[in-house]
């Protein structure tokens, strides 16, 4: 079976044969999840660390009026947290945005595999780096960006992130997101995000069919909104 966390965490360092290994020994049993549910909620106590094989996932967190603001997207080789059995309760919930392919790792198998694979355990921290530097980033775009240029960056930023774990489309990104799911992200109106949608169609940048969003060009889109990908530190260290 592919392990698109074996593919992520390559990307940071140089993984041996004993490295790859342990992480697809972490695989187990893969469980099937549907699309609209939730993996863990809000309150819930975290017992193990959920990776996601396949799908898209998010992080949100509902307010008291049922407002919804999604935090972060988790794509394959993507882990909640590796640590987040440390919490006694979880402070936002994860949900499946399409149907995915999941893994549960015990608490013991995730500090057994720190202690004994010093290169795994680096590669993860790096991968906590550059998780934290993507919010700080999204923090930006709700804070300082116009509503064309978050969307565009959002765009960029998951284009590069399926890139790091192979499964890019070649020429084009399939966004399985709906346009309320995009204003929940970049705190905008459903109208606003389908204006901003218009424009990206009428410009020739995306396609819109069933629900996806097919994004054509990548480069236009870099441009227009001046994205920079070095917080996600692409580049492999020895």
């Amino acid at each position: 079976m592919f392990n698109p966390l074996a593919a992520k965490l390559s990307s940071f360092t140089d993984l041996a044969d004993g490295d790859v290994a342990a992480l697809d020994a972490l695989l187990g049993a893969p469980v099937t999840g549907l699309a609209h549910s939730d993996v863990i909620r809000e309150g819930d106590r975290p017992e193990q660390v959920i990776l996601l094989l396949r799908g898209w996932a998010c992080r949100y967190k509902v307010l008291e009026d049922g407002s919804r603001q999604i935090v972060a997207y988790l794509v394959p080789g993507d882990l909640c947290d590796p640590h987040v059995f440390i919490l006694d309760a979880m402070d936002h919930s994860i949900g499946l945005l399409t149907d995915a392919t999941l893994a549960f790792i015990s608490r013991e198998a995730i500090v057994h595999l720190t202690d004994c694979c010093p290169k795994i355990a680096r590669a993860l921290w790096w991968s906590t780096l550059v998780d934290e530097a993507v919010l700080r980033h999204w923090l930006v775009n709700l804070g300082q960006r116009e509503a064309f240029d978050r969307v565009a960056h959002l765009f960029c930023e998951t284009w590069d992130r399926m890139r790091q774990v192979g499964l890019d489309a070649g020429d084009a990104l399939e966004v399985p997101l709906t346009q309320e799911q995009l204003g929940d992200t970049m705190a905008l109106t459903t109208v606003h995000t389908n204006r901003v949608i218009q424009r990206m169609r009428a410009e020739g940048l995306i396609s819109v069919t069933r629900k996806m969003i097919r994004v054509h060009d990548i480069e236009r889109l870099r441009a227009m909104c001046g994205y920079d990908p070095t917080y996600l530190h692409l580049r492999r260290r020895a």
